[in-house]
């Protein structure tokens, strides 16, 4: 047997959500949430966190963030 460590065929992907994602979501998020759209955002966060997808976590994390923005520019105006 090879003492050298296997390598996948498929390499993984990067799914990272580009800038207009995030705000994509965060306005579905909004429309369909209300209210609550960031603390369901910071749920699946702290979801995908705690089930070692950090890019999943990263990228809910922005969605939340976004819609915290988003509600903030609302009230300012």
């Amino acid at each position: 047997m090879s003492s050298t460590p296997r390598t996948s065929r498929f390499p993984e992907k990067d799914f990272t959500p580009t800038p207009r994602d995030v705000s994509a979501i965060a306005e579905v998020m909004e429309g369909r949430h209300g209210f609550f759209a960031a603390a369901i955002a910071d749920f699946f966060a702290i979801y995908h966190g705690e089930k070692g997808d950090a890019g999943r976590a990263w990228a809910w994390s922005g969605v939340a963030e976004a819609v915290r923005n988003r509600e903030r520019e609302r009230l300012e105006s």
